[in-house]
């Protein structure tokens, strides 16, 4: 079909869902941790997730559904309710990842001198994300939407900003500057870069989302599986340019103001020119324009990923019509509603750790599932063993690093994981409640 995407627009969609908001809301965070070494945690999460991502590929040539880890689990396993569960976990996921993108959206937005901190004594950074949010709602809601080509053109200019951004930081600390640039060498044999590579673990979720609308790529295992496999490693690379470029021009930022510090990374290489203002007001602007239109991206796909969840009634109807031509408005608005309360009230570490953990449960456990069939479809174990392995060290030492160093953060991370569990047993398991409890009617409640 003529309106069907290739391989160019199906790198765009996973690279632009990686590189879009995730460099720019991840980096602060990861550099708090693993400073210097945050490139390490960058690539240590990346070669995991392209482990996940050769499971997913190999699953999806094997089975006769096509969907991504849901329609895995219900074809390969034939639990309804652990498919369920892994449902949830990536829709609140895609949550967190939306919360986190519209919190580095304000911190980008306050960044500029004219946008003050607070107004009338009411801190303006919950309200700017909250606004955020419900802009991109009212756009997905109204049908906005971007072509093949635009969306190939947007994500290289995303790209090409952040590769600038990168290889001339690598040329002003080497040639022109002459600085020392510590990569953090020392960091490497204790556990902060598997806190690091937990933390960002998040950046790499955006290429799976291509598994949930096959029928809309061309030839759709083959192009998906090249698409996985150019767009990780491109992802990586950036990721890594553009962290050694940070810590090493804005270490001070980092401890200061860490979400807007490769602005002032920026600012300091262009700075050589006289136009420190220059690079401080491009990258917010990129900044600004990438965590947004990854809310926009992402709560597209989240809708659509909710609608097949409900025509499959592993979501409650009261959240959506699963036969809508579309995303259901109401899906869209109740994403919109727990996305803008996750943003308001939680901290950006929070919702990042949250976010991370909920992909690197699901991600690890389609590895799991791949090594499982390997004898069957033909499959290499070694992809699936260290991405299951890999992103189940990441969840507990992560876990305990939050609980030493941001006890807060930790409690609200483990007070939303329990939260989202028990809601999900509750849903999936309320036959048996029927059964147990009197005057309970699921069929009745519609739970």
């Amino acid at each position: 079909m003529a309106d069907q995407f290739g391989l160019t627009e199906a790198v765009s969609i996973a690279l632009g869902g990686m590189i879009g908001g995730g460099i720019y809301a991840v980096l602060g965070v990861v550099a708090g941790v693993a400073m210097y070494a945050t490139w390490f945690g960058f690539v240590a999460a990346g070669v995991v997730a392209l482990c996940a991502g050769y499971s997913y590929n190999e699953l999806n040539a094997a089975g006769d559904q096509r969907g991504g880890s849901v329609s895995f689990v219900q074809e390969f396993v034939g639990n309804a309710t652990l498919a369920g569960m892994v449902g949830w976990s990536l829709l609140f996921g895609y949550v967190g990842s939306m919360a986190m993108y519209a919190f580095a959206f304000a911190e980008f937005a306050i960044g500029f001198a004219a946008v003050p901190d607070s107004y009338a004594g009411v801190p303006l950074r919950p309200v700017i994300s909250v606004l955020a949010v419900a802009l991109f709602v009212v756009l997905n809601v109204a049908g906005a939407r971007v072509t093949g080509s635009a969306e190939n053109a947007l994500v290289a200019v995303k790209v090409g900003i952040l590769l600038a951004f990168g290889l001339w930081g690598i040329v002003y600390l080497g040639p022109v500057s002459g600085q020392s640039v510590p990569l953090g060498f020392g960091r490497l044999t204790g556990i902060t870069p598997v806190v690091a590579a937990g933390v960002s673990f998040v950046a790499f979720q955006g290429w799976q989302l291509l598994f949930y609308d096959q029928g809309s790529i061309e030839n759709p295992t083959e192009t998906i599986r090249k698409a996985v496999y150019v767009s990780i490693p491109a992802a990586v690379a950036i990721y890594v340019l553009v962290a050694v470029v940070t810590t090493n021009l804005a270490p001070d930022a980092i401890q200061l103001h860490p979400h807007v510090a490769l602005a002032d990374a920026a600012s300091a290489m262009l700075g050589y020119f006289g136009l420190a203002s220059l690079g401080f007001l491009v990258i917010s602007v990129s900044a600004l324009f990438s965590t947004g239109s990854a809310i926009n991206a992402t709560l597209f796909s989240a809708g659509h990923f909710a609608k097949n969840l409900i025509a499959g009634d592993l979501l409650p109807d009261q959240i959506g019509d699963g036969d809508a031509d579309g995303v259901p408005e109401r899906t869209v608005l109740v994403l919109g509603v727990v996305t803008a309360a996750f943003t308001a009230v939680g901290s950006l570490g929070a919702i990042t750790s949250f976010a991370s953990l909920a992909f690197i449960v699901v991600f690890g456990a389609v590895s799991v599932l791949a090594f499982r069939r390997r004898d069957r479809d033909d499959i290499s174990p070694v992809p699936p063993a260290v991405g299951a392995l890999g992103a189940f060290a990441f969840a507990p030492v992560m876990l305990w690093n939050l609980s030493h160093r941001e006890p807060h953060t930790f409690w609200m991370v483990l007070a939303l994981t329990v939260f989202v569990v028990a809601v999900e047993l509750l849903y999936f398991e309320r036959g048996e409640l029927e059964d147990r409890v009197p005057g309970v009617d699921a069929d009745e409640d519609h739970l």
